[in-house]
């Protein structure tokens, strides 16, 4: 297969939130703010700051305010202007220049390998990127960017790896294959949520650079645990028929579709804002 730029991304935006009830019975969880700035916005700056020139947002009846969100807002820009905000003015010009952004719905809630799937008219004959809106990589280097490269250098779908405890491991997608390098391996083993003997304790996280080949085999997988269509299963038929990478990235992962990484990354990503860093190590600093 030959190598191509990393043009598009996919984010599935289609889940109902439930575990950040009630918060998010009316507002979508991938609006949810990591300090001042939506949970989605961070995954769309990383997928920029690959390459990528569109985005494709995978979502359900009920989240048409993720689109909004990444549009022109002119009557609040007109607010601004009239108030002398022009600074705050122009943050929100930018976020609706960030990307060309498309939507596709997925009208029943199918599984992850269903959501990618239902990009495929969108996505043509291309590698693409597919980025999970709970997993926010915090990176000298994006996240995103560390798998695009990896692809390039080698020319096969790579998923990103992060080590977690062994204890741990039964809460993830666990990979074990042979070592290309010191951070990627080619993937022989790919197991959801192992309940008992992990292959290893390198846990799939919420980024894969994948081969427009990737759709025609969603379309033969049969639907998993639930009734749903497992991109897990997916790839494991992508490793044994093409081959596939890990790739353990660098950088810091929350899992912002967990309440205690939700916290955790709001407390993280305020720390890296000289205006509320001093307030906030104070604070805590007194909490007993």
């Amino acid at each position: 297969m030959p190598t191509k730029t990393i043009r598009k991304a996919v984010i599935p935006a289609a889940g109902l939130g439930t575990r950040f009830l009630p918060a998010t019975k009316a507002v979508p969880k991938e609006l949810l703010p990591i300090v001042d700035t939506p949970t989605i916005q961070y995954i769309v700056a990383e997928a920029v700051a690959a390459g990528v020139r569109d985005v494709i947002l995978v979502c359900a009846r009920g989240k048409e305010s993720i689109v909004d969100h990444f549009d022109l807002a002119g009557e609040l820009e007109a607010h601004l202007e009239r108030t002398g905000k022009l600074e705050l003015k122009q943050q929100m010009r930018d976020i609706a220049r960030m990307a060309h952004i498309v939507t596709v719905r997925q009208q029943e809630p199918l599984g992850l390998g269903h959501a990618v799937l239902c990009a495929k008219d969108v996505v043509g004959d291309e590698p693409f990127v597919v980025m999970l809106g709970d997993d926010v990589i915090d990176a000298p280097i994006p996240g995103a960017k560390q798998l695009a490269d990896c692809f390039g250098r080698h020319g096969l779908g790579t998923i990103a790896l992060m080590e977690v405890p062994r204890e741990d491991t039964h809460l993830y997608g666990i990979a074990a294959g042979s070592a290309v390098d010191d951070r990627t391996i080619r993937i022989d083993a790919l197991v959801e949520k192992p309940r008992k003997d992990p292959p290893s304790n390198l846990a799939v996280i919420g980024r894969y650079v994948l081969p427009p080949s990737i759709f025609e085999i969603l379309e033969r997988v049969r639907p998993g645990v639930g009734g749903e269509i497992q991109l897990t299963d997916a790839l494991a038929i992508l490793a044994r028929e093409e081959g596939l990478l890990g790739y353990r990235f660098q950088g810091e992962r929350y899992d912002a579709g967990d309440r205690f990484g939700y916290l955790k990354a709001n407390i993280m990503y305020a720390l890296k804002r000289p205006e509320l860093a001093g307030p906030l190590r104070a604070f805590l600093s007194g909490i007993k």
